[in-house]
């Protein structure tokens, strides 16, 4: 049996406040959305006692056993929702602990394309329950749009919205995602309550947020001076750091402009990882 694409596209955060706090968990509220720039995973079903997972790629390194498709799998067999063993090659361009989603957006990838393919029978009840115990943002990559996550944790698609070219830059090191959150002290005015595609829109994304950057820029200095770089460059429409970090995206009307900056940045910053993409 030859093995079957998927493409597990980079999620952003185009905004992002931390609400409150409900458990042990945060409570956020997003802006969402997709990059073309994706990991590529190869699956395909065989015949043996164990599902087999290989990460190969330039962001591979130190992926351990237990990783977020494992524990998909785990849950699968678990709940006997799956019937055969898989054989699954990632091949990670994404890299880890950068705010991109890489390991949440592979696991919501595969488990759409199970569902899709009628491999797995499952109610949505369910697919909340398995992503919720994967990672609290698999379940926006089960939709690979523009998304509102709102602070009553739903998800509200908008297709068709106007597209961004964005440039990625990314230092030698990751953030915890744990540490980042475990310094929020104060809590955000709820916003994305009403949502609509009038939040997608140029100007109101200028106007927005992501509050977690301020704590992120306290304990890595060199993030604050990638963004200001990237602030005063071919005039961007706005600069964010994605997620928890440590990827400070900057966001273009047009891919000339892009890369016009993305040659500026490859000599100003040479060991970082840096590219350019847009939005899907």
């Amino acid at each position: 049996m030859n093995f079957s694409k998927i493409k597990s596209n980079a999620k952003i955060n185009l905004a992002l406040n931390v609400i409150g706090r409900s458990n042990k968990l945060h409570k956020i509220e997003s802006l969402v959305a997709f990059l073309d720039f994706h990991d590529l995973i190869h699956i395909k079903k065989i015949k043996s006692k164990k599902h087999k997972i290989i990460f190969n790629g330039k962001f591979a390194k130190n992926i351990n056993s237990n990783n977020t498709i494992s524990k998909l799998f785990k849950i699968l067999d678990k709940k006997k929702l799956i019937h055969q063993k898989f054989h699954i090659k990632i091949t990670k361009n994404i890299p880890q602990k950068s705010g991109l989603g890489g390991g949440s957006m592979n696991a919501a990838s595969i488990l759409r394309y199970l569902i899709q393919k009628r491999i797995i029978k499952i109610k949505k009840k369910q697919i909340l329950e398995i992503t919720k115990n994967i990672g609290s943002d698999v379940i926006l990559g089960l939709e690979s749009t523009n998304l509102i996550l709102t602070s009553k944790n739903k998800i509200i698609s908008f297709k068709n919205c106007k597209k961004l070219f964005t440039l990625i830059v990314k230092p030698n090191f990751g953030c915890s995602t744990k540490y980042i959150y475990s310094r929020v002290k104060k809590f955000d005015k709820i916003k994305f309550d009403k949502p609509n595609r009038e939040m997608f829109k140029f100007d109101f994304l200028k106007t927005m947020q992501n509050s977690l950057e301020q704590i992120a820029f306290t304990k890595y200095s060199v993030l604050k001076k990638i963004k200001s770089y990237l602030s005063n460059l071919e005039n961007p429409i706005f600069v964010r750091m994605s997620g928890s970090g440590s990827a400070i995206v900057s966001y273009y009307y047009s891919k000339k402009q892009c890369d016009k900056a993305q040659k500026q940045v490859n000599k100003h910053f040479k060991n970082y990882w840096c590219i350019s993409s847009k939005t899907i």
